[in-house]
């Protein structure tokens, strides 16, 4: 039996368009035959608006937006604009106001007009609570410049088929928007894009055929259709180390959160898996307070949502794991720091070695000032790797930070920890947050040099 696809969902398509007039119903099959579980069909002028809303009337897994395109912002008077908020108020799978914004590729139609049709449906956006989907090509910084005056950050949307640099990229990430890619960066000459995507949060990706255009590199000249979404979702989780399945999962909850669309696993779990490893949720208690925890915004990690309501049992976490065998190793690394519950980890710990699977412990380090006591010992034998968390060069940066409970003593207690951690557990990593104000150099040297441990930078702003 061939194993089921992990479903993605199309955030950006125009199945209205002519080029599937002869095999629309077909395309759509197509696509749900091949896991691509929804799809948002796009209005670029009124007429295709109204078709858009009626394909997705006729289609349980398909929902719409509707909107004037810069192309044909000329035509937004003042009849139009309420033609689209008659479709937008009386449709319920109307998820969007789009795909509106600017063109100055193109140039279409003049600047001027383009601004004024885009902060129009902006506002008619707002009045009606829905996110937009925004078109920008070689208009970067007027578009960034008229969403903040027009305060869009209150409704949110997506910067569709993304094509600005990663300054660009994090000005839109700042003001709560969404960035959603298409089979562009499948380009064999498009790696600035690929950079993009890899320096980019995975809680703040899309994915998108925007069909019958832009189609995979396998099928370059030939008419997209978003069954053929699955190769940019290969490609962005090859891009980003991750699984298909990761991507599927993260991509699905974000176009929920964003448009309602699908219906993505929200369920607290104690085991998550990413890539071939699972991680092990068991407390969200931590002697740290850090700056850049992403769990005082969300607590979801590439897709899981670990926020627990209240720690889970032994017997609880065993049957979260089920068969072990399945993963290459078990990570203790939840929304918390696990070490605070050094019995469940010991009992755990022992019965996963005793079948042989790789454990390893995720850790802030300050576990021996929390039991008064070197508990690295007691991990000795089941604990194969051990990865610390440094995050800076000195005491005060550290609690400026990390807002250690045990203050400034915090910083010289994760190196006392990881000097001792070499004696007992065969890998240890001294590890550090790329955020901005950290000396990554002065952190690598006092590992190198002082610790004699590995060294690994993470991220800023990305977890798991």
């Amino acid at each position: 039996m061939s194993q089921k696809l992990p479903t993605l969902i199309d955030t950006h398509a125009h199945l209205d368009h002519s080029q599937y007039d002869q095999d629309r119903e077909e395309t759509i099959q197509r696509a749900l035959v091949g896991g691509i579980s929804h799809m948002i069909t796009i209005g670029c002028d009124l007429e295709s608006s109204r078709a858009s809303v009626e394909l997705a009337r006729q289609h349980a897994n398909i929902y719409a937006a509707v909107g004037i395109h810069p192309h044909d912002a000329a035509e937004l008077d003042d009849t139009i604009l309420e033609g689209l908020e008659d479709l937008a108020r009386h449709n319920d799978k109307v998820v969007a106001i789009g795909e509106i914004g600017l063109d100055y590729y193109r140039d279409r139609c003049p600047r001027d007009i383009q601004i004024d049709a885009f902060r129009k449906q902006i506002r008619l956006a707002k009045k009606l609570g829905l996110p937009i989907i925004i078109h920008d090509r070689d208009a970067h910084q007027d578009v960034i410049d008229i969403l903040r005056e027009e305060k869009a950050s209150t409704i949110g949307g997506v910067l569709h088929c993304f094509s600005g640099d990663l300054a660009m990229a994090h000005a839109c990430i700042e003001l709560g928007f969404y960035l959603s890619f298409p089979a562009t960066v499948t380009y064999p000459k498009n790696q600035t894009l690929r950079d993009v995507v890899l320096a980019l949060p995975t809680d703040r990706l899309l994915i998108e055929t925007d069909c019958p255009y832009l189609s995979p590199q396998s099928f370059r000249g030939k008419r997209n259709e978003p069954a053929w979404l699955r190769h940019t979702a290969k490609e962005i989780a090859r891009i980003k180390g991750l699984s298909e399945e990761d991507i599927s999962r993260i991509t699905n909850l974000n176009a929920y959160r964003l448009f309602g669309v699908g219906n993505a696993d929200q369920s607290t779990k104690i085991a998550y898996r990413i890539r071939n490893s699972l991680y092990l949720n068991i407390t969200n208690r931590c002697s740290n307070a850090c700056v850049f925890c992403a769990k005082f915004r969300d607590f979801a990690v590439k897709g899981h949502e670990l926020k627990l309501d209240r720690e889970p049992t032994v017997e609880e976490i065993k049957q979260a794991i089920g068969d072990p065998r399945e993963y290459d190793e078990v990570v203790f690394c939840g929304y918390g720091e696990s070490l605070l519950r050094l019995d469940i980890i010991k009992e755990i710990g022992t019965w996963l070695h005793q079948q042989n699977i790789p454990v390893r412990i995720n850790t802030d380090g300050q576990a021996n000032l929390v039991y008064g006591r070197n508990i690295l010992p007691e991990l000795a034998g089941f604990v194969d790797a051990i990865s610390v968390s440094l995050n800076a060069a000195d005491a005060t940066t550290y609690q400026k930070i990390c807002q250690s409970c045990f203050g400034e003593a915090g910083y010289e207690a994760v190196k006392d920890f990881i000097r001792e951690a070499k004696k007992v557990i065969p890998s240890v990593t001294a590890s550090v947050v790329a955020m901005p104000g950290i000396d990554i150099d002065a952190c690598r040297q006092i590992v190198e040099d002082e610790l004699d441990v590995h060294f690994r930078v993470r991220p800023y702003n990305e977890v798991g």
